[in-house]
C-alpha cells in the first residue's frame, strides 16, 4: 500500500528509528521529517499527507496541540514515552498510540492497523459510497473478508476501533464509529455513541432498547429522536 507520511519528533534518534522502520517494513513514502511541530504545521497543510507519526511532548507546540490544527483527513499515530497521554490522544483522528521505546514488533502491529484503516477507507470513497455496491472488504491479518451489507447486524465502537458483528462472524475495524456513521445511510442508523445498527435485522423496539437477532442494544437520548423519525416512515398505524 502506498501512503504518504510525515514524521515529527524533537528527538533525532526517534525520527531516524521511525524512518528506518517505515522504509524497511512498508511501501509508504516519507515526504517529510521534522524536529518540531511548528515547522511541520504549514507543510502538513500544503502536502496534506495521509498519515503523521507525531510525538506528543515537544517544545512550543505539543503533538496534541498540533493534532487540533491539522486537517481532519490526516490520520495520526502518536508516539510518546508517557502512557498517561493515551486516552487524550484518541479525541483526535488517531489510528494508534506507540509507547517509546518502540519495538519492531509493536510497529508492525501499527502497520496492520494503518493499512486496515486505509483499505476500508478506499472502499468507502465518496465516488463509491458503501451503500451503492452493497458490500465492502475488510483486511484481517492475511485475509480479505467480503462483507455483505445484508449480513451486518451492527457496528460497536470500542475506543480506537470498531467491532463489526455480522450474522456469521465478528471483525475489528481500525476506524472510528463517527467516520462510519457519516458514510452509511439507511438501513444503517446510529442509535448510541457506541452503536450503529442495521434496521433490516431489527425485530422490535421496547422502551429505550432495540432488539435484533437476540441482541439487546440501548438507544441513547442523543440519537433517539432521529432514530424514531427514521423508522416512523415504515410504521403502519
Amino acid at each position: 500500500m502506498n501512503l504518504n507520511c510525515i514524521i515529527i519528533d524533537d528527538e533525532p534518534y526517534a525520527v531516524e528509528l521511525m524512518d528506518m522502520f517505515v522504509r524497511q517494513y512498508t511501501s509508504w513514502n516519507i515526504t517529510g521529517k521534522f524536529y518540531d511541530a511548528v515547522s511541520a504545521l504549514e507543510i502538513i497543510k500544503i502536502q496534506n499527507p495521509q498519515l503523521v507519526f507525531l510525538d506528543i511532548n515537544m517544545p512550543q507546540l505539543s503533538g496534541i496541540e498540533l493534532a487540533e490544527l491539522i486537517p481532519s483527513n490526516v490520520q495520526v499515530v502518536f508516539t510518546t514515552a508517557y502512557s498517561d497521554h493515551a486516552l487524550a490522544s484518541y479525541d483526535y483522528q488517531t489510528i494508534d498510540y506507540l509507547l517509546k521505546p518502540i519495538s519492531l514488533k509493536r510497529f508492525l502491529v501499527t502497520v496492520q492497523k494503518v493499512e486496515s484503516h486505509f483499505s476500508l477507507q478506499n472502499n468507502f470513497s465518496p465516488s463509491r459510497h458503501p451503500n451503492d455496491d452493497q458490500h465492502f472488504y475488510i483486511k484481517s491479518g492475511k485475509n480479505l473478508h467480503k462483507i455483505l451489507h445484508d449480513d451486518i447486524l451492527y457496528f460497536e465502537g470500542q475506543k480506537e476501533y470498531v467491532r463489526l458483528v455480522t450474522t456469521n462472524e465478528q471483525l475489528l475495524i481500525y476506524r472510528r464509529l463517527k467516520d462510519l456513521a457519516e458514510q452509511f445511510s439507511m438501513p444503517f442508523i446510529r442509535i448510541h455513541n457506541s452503536y450503529i445498527i442495521n434496521t433490516r435485522h431489527l425485530s422490535k423496539v421496547l422502551d429505550n432498547h432495540v432488539y435484533l437477532s437476540g441482541k439487546q442494544i440501548p438507544i441513547s437520548e442523543k440519537f433517539r429522536e432521529g432514530f424514531m423519525n427514521a423508522i416512523d416512515k415504515f410504521t403502519l398505524r
